[in-house]
């Protein structure tokens, strides 16, 4: 099976995470407070309320981090994924790999893996929606969901090969 095309993409859309993250956001919020208007902890339990109120503020914190989504661009040169700042698009400064975590047709959320060293790797998570590259859509799932090249060169791989002896 044959690896996907070249291409690029640049994700400037994050609606559907937006509204995703807000839902959650709103939920969560929405049972803390219900669970500190009906009385909330029993007489005997003190650490629960600044537990629960260091929790909510944990999670308002990175429930607006998570908001907060940068332009970037996503590049496949048929061998490597590659990320970047929208700005350097076509020169993404950062080679990883790409793995679908979930997908719902018109939506993805991608892991992107960046090897920073040997030993070190960052993830950056990627919500990608159909509305606003349609035209990219298709060639996006299709290099997400293809086979990846081997490892390593041809040419190494041939040589360890035996040849056939005729």
């Amino acid at each position: 099976m044959r690896a996907s095309p070249a291409f690029q993409v640049t994700l400037r859309r994050f609606g559907i995470w937006r509204t995703l993250v807000a839902a959650l956001l709103l939920s969560a919020s929405a049972g803390l407070a219900a669970w500190a208007l009906t009385g909330g902890a029993e007489d005997g339990d003190t650490w629960l309320p600044p537990a629960l109120a260091a929790g909510g503020l944990l999670m308002i914190v990175l429930a607006t981090q998570t908001l907060r989504c940068p332009p970037l661009s996503l590049r496949w040169d048929a061998q490597a994924w590659h990320l970047g700042p929208a700005s350097a698009a076509g020169e993404e400064p950062w080679p990883g790999r790409v793995a679908v975590a979930m997908d719902f047709g018109a939506w993805m959320l991608l892991r992107f893996e960046h090897n920073l060293t040997a030993a070190r790797r960052r993830v950056i998570w990627l919500p990608v929606q159909r509305r606003g590259i349609e035209p990219q859509w298709h060639a996006l799932r299709c290099a997400v969901y293809s086979s990846r090249p081997a490892e390593g060169r041809d040419d190494a791989r041939a040589a360890s090969r035996p040849e056939s002896e005729e």
